[in-house]
């Protein structure tokens, strides 16, 4: 049975997919992601917010702490950071058994220019107190989930806080956030999968032991079955995606291409690591041959770009990309499975007929 005949998407899911988005794959075309193409995942409402009297509040396990307005934060020394942002979920909807959720493809990433506040300087003038370990965020947007009425939580390590070049962002591709964004404020973490970027900030607080929250504790761990504790979802794992070749099927999205020369070409990234190599096979995975890889324009946490020259002769082909990072690490033919479909970055493949 085709994949396709299986899936079973539930109303429940059609609903998250039609308040959520991803990234047409034509728009690997753009160095830096249109906003309106960016991919987005709202887990609750967006809330309603008046930039002019936004404030974040920094307290916890700290000896000076403050309520700083969006003023005084657009006010301080300001950083721009071109940053490549993947949903832990993307490629869940090919998993076998699919976890019932987002039922994410492969458009679920985006890569757009930030401008905000570092977060190191905030949190060294607060004056870290001894004993701190984590520091948590906190958004606005608040719901349910789980069984538990939350406001979006997450937390980072001290040491990943004060070293992961994060920002504090008022400005996306040199215009205000949008409210789908986090309008007026969000937190991003360069390298990390998108949930660490909390949306629509309104809290930083110093924790002296590790935050038990739901979205740290419950959801984005890797796990085979409920009832075991998992390893926390961090950093983005290597992955390449292609620009789908010559023109698509309407309904199945299955291309044909043209025979003679073709230019296969795509993104790649990792936050393991920066892009080693990427490469190409025309025929299912059996065999690969080596692309050319852009160099780093953009930055260390922006995609880089690369290209494969292809004569394609008339017939039936799949066609896959994959990416390898400095790290040594390499994407999977065959996506491992687990619990709640994370970190699925097993090869593209995309099938095509040259006529």
């Amino acid at each position: 049975m085709d994949s396709r005949d299986r899936v079973g998407i539930s109303l429940d899911e059609l609903q998250l997919a039609a308040r959520n988005h991803g990234m047409p794959l034509e728009a690997l075309r753009y160095p830096i992601t249109p906003i309106g193409l960016h991919y987005l995942l709202i887990h609750y409402d967006i809330p309603l917010a008046d930039d002019l009297d936004w404030t974040l509040e920094i307290g916890g396990l700290v000896d000076r702490p403050s309520t700083i307005t969006l003023g005084h934060l657009k006010a301080r020394p300001a950083e721009e950071i071109t940053v490549t942002m993947e949903c832990a979920g993307n490629g869940r909807a090919r998993l076998d058994p699919r976890p019932v959720s987002q039922p994410w493809l492969l458009e679920a990433v985006g890569t757009a220019r930030w401008r905000g506040a570092p977060l190191r300087p905030l949190l060294e003038e607060a004056e870290i107190g001894e004993g701190a370990v984590e520091v948590l965020f906190t958004g606005a947007d608040h719901g349910r989930e789980g069984g538990i009425d939350q406001q979006f939580q997450r937390s980072l390590s001290l040491e990943d806080a004060l070293e992961s070049d994060a920002i504090l962002a008022y400005e996306m591709n040199g215009v205000p956030l949008p409210p789908q964004h986090g309008f007026p404020l969000r937190l991003v973490v360069p390298g990390w999968y998108g949930m660490a970027s909390v949306k629509w900030l309104a809290r930083i607080d110093l924790l002296e032991a590790p935050f038990s929250g739901y979205q740290q504790e419950q959801s984005y761990r890797l796990r085979q079955h409920e009832d075991e504790p998992g390893e926390p979802l961090t950093r983005m794992l290597p992955r390449s995606l292609m620009v789908p070749p010559g023109r698509p099927d309407f309904l199945t999205r299955e291309r044909i291409v043209d025979s003679g020369p073709n230019v296969l070409d795509g993104r790649a990234w990792s936050g393991l690591g920066e892009v080693a190599s990427v490469q190409v096979s025309t025929d299912g995975g059996r065999s690969w041959d080596g692309a050319a890889v852009d160099g780093v324009d953009s930055g260390r946490w922006a995609w880089r770009g690369w290209s494969f020259r292809w004569t394609a002769e008339p017939g039936t082909y799949e066609l896959c990309c994959r990416a390898r990072d400095s790290a040594g690490n390499e994407q999977p033919l065959e996506p491992p499975w687990n619990l709640g479909g994370y970190a699925n970055n097993s090869v593209q493949r995309i099938p095509v007929t040259v006529v």
